[in-house]
C-alpha cells in the first residue's frame, strides 16, 4: 500500500451498460490505468490530489483484433485538491474503445441491478391501466393495487442510506450498476458531487 501525490485524468465513455468512467493516474513512479467503481461518481476532468494505491498489476483486453496490455492500479481512496478540463492529449490517452469494467467482472459477482428511476407515466396511461385493472382483476367496488411511487423506487435503489439528507455519502463497494443508477438519480433530485469532500449535496442553484 502506498500513498502518493498525482494527477488523475477521468474520461466518460458510453457503453452498452450506459456511461462509465475510466482514468489514468500519473505519478512520480509511473502512469497507471484506473477502473475502480468510485470513478463513476465523477465528471470528466483532470484531478490533482493524493491517492492511496493498494495494488499494481498488469491487465489486458482485446479490441478491434488487437491485444491491449496495461498496468492497472487499484485505489483504496483519494483526497482531491482541484480539477481542470481534459486536454486533447489527456483524452487521447483514454481511448473510447475501453471495455466497460462491468463486462470484466465474473457473472457470479455481478448482482442483479436495482431498477433505476423510470420516467413517470402520464396521467392518461395511469388512468387506462387502473381502469383495466379494475375491470379485469379487482373485485367490484374495490380500488386496484397502487403502482410503485418514486419514494418506493428510491428507497429500493439507495437501500441503507435512504431517506436521503442534504448531504449523501455513497457506498462505492456496492455493485457498479447500482452505483451508476444512484449517481444518475441524485443528479435528477438536484444533488451535485463535492469532489473534495466526496459527498453529494443539494445544489444551491
Amino acid at each position: 500500500m502506498i500513498n502518493i501525490p498525482g494527477q488523475l485524468a477521468i474520461r466518460t465513455i458510453s457503453g452498452r451498460n450506459g456511461d462509465f468512467n475510466v482514468g489514468r493516474l500519473s505519478t512520480s513512479i509511473g502512469e497507471f490505468v484506473i477502473k475502480d467503481a468510485l470513478l463513476d461518481q465523477y465528471t470528466e476532468g483532470k484531478y490533482r490530489g493524493d491517492f492511496l494505491i493498494t495494488e499494481i498489476r498488469p491487465s489486458y483486453y482485446s479490441t478491434a483484433g488487437r491485444l491491449v496490455v496495461e498496468i492497472r492500479a487499484k485505489l483504496e481512496s483519494m483526497s482531491l485538491d482541484d480539477v481542470d478540463n481534459l486536454t486533447a492529449e489527456d483524452a487521447d490517452k483514454l481511448s473510447t474503445s475501453e471495455p466497460d469494467p462491468i463486462d470484466e467482472e465474473p457473472s457470479s459477482a455481478v448482482s442483479k441491478p436495482q431498477r433505476p428511476h423510470q420516467k413517470r407515466p402520464n396521467a392518461k396511461a395511469v388512468n387506462n391501466a387502473n381502469k383495466q385493472s379494475v375491470s379485469d382483476d379487482a373485485p367490484f367496488g374495490m380500488a386496484p393495487p397502487s403502482l410503485p411511487n418514486s419514494a418506493e423506487q428510491d428507497a429500493e435503489l439507495f437501500g441503507t442510506i435512504w431517506p436521503l439528507g442534504d448531504t449523501v455519502k455513497l457506498d462505492t463497494t456496492v455493485d457498479r450498476q447500482r452505483l451508476r443508477h444512484q449517481c444518475t438519480r441524485l443528479g435528477e433530485l438536484g444533488y451535485v458531487l463535492d469532489f473534495k469532500l466526496q459527498v453529494w449535496k443539494i445544489s444551491s442553484f
